[in-house]
């Protein structure tokens, strides 16, 4: 759990599976002026929901130790005025029904970006967020599904680059690039 003063923008906990994704959205939320709580289990999301106040809450639905709809309902009720959306790669109507009914604000496809998880979580109730204004292109959409399928094959470059179907060393190329890219910025 990464913990620090509260940012003036509230306490936002992030809880994901992805340690790529997590990281990323946790440096973005830091920067922005939240007090981010950084999680990849429900176990770990249940301790801390009972320890610290939750503002914002960004929740992946599928974890390894369980479903995020658990922390949905758990936030709901220790925190009513808390704002949830779930973020999901697995999306279909079903899941994003039970999402609502248990509190979610929002229910959101990775890879979505931290400003429009930001206007989600702070759009007024009952009403729609503005379409974003830089709609995520397809090469960050392409990184960030490679990106989850390297992280899927445990970082493993050649179980990785099986499953997307390419070459190992173009793999690495891309891996590469995309790392120099964001050290760069």
């Amino acid at each position: 759990m990464k913990s620090d003063k509260a940012g003036r923008g509230g306490t936002f906990l992030i809880l994901d599976d992805d340690v790529t994704f997590r990281s990323r959205l946790d440096k973005a939320m830091t920067r922005r002026g939240y007090h981010t709580i950084c999680l990849g289990t429900v176990s770990e999301a249940r301790d801390a929901i009972a320890q610290a106040r939750i503002d914002f809450a960004v929740v992946d639905l599928r974890l390894g130790d369980g479903n995020g709809l658990e922390i949905i309902d758990l936030l709901r009720d220790t925190w009513p005025s808390a704002r949830a959306v779930v973020l999901t790669g697995y999306g279909n109507t079903p899941t994003v029904v039970a999402a609502i009914k248990a509190g979610a604000v929002d229910y959101l496809a990775k890879p979505e970006g931290a400003d429009e998880i930001i206007a989600a979580l702070t759009a007024p109730r009952n009403t729609q967020p503005a379409p974003p204004e830089a709609p995520i292109s397809p090469d960050e959409a392409r990184i960030a599904h490679i990106e989850t399928v390297f992280e899927a094959a445990g970082r493993n470059v050649s179980q990785a680059a099986r499953l997307l179907n390419m070459h190992r060393r173009t793999l690495q190329r891309i891996l590469k690039r995309h790392q120099d890219q964001e050290e760069a910025s």
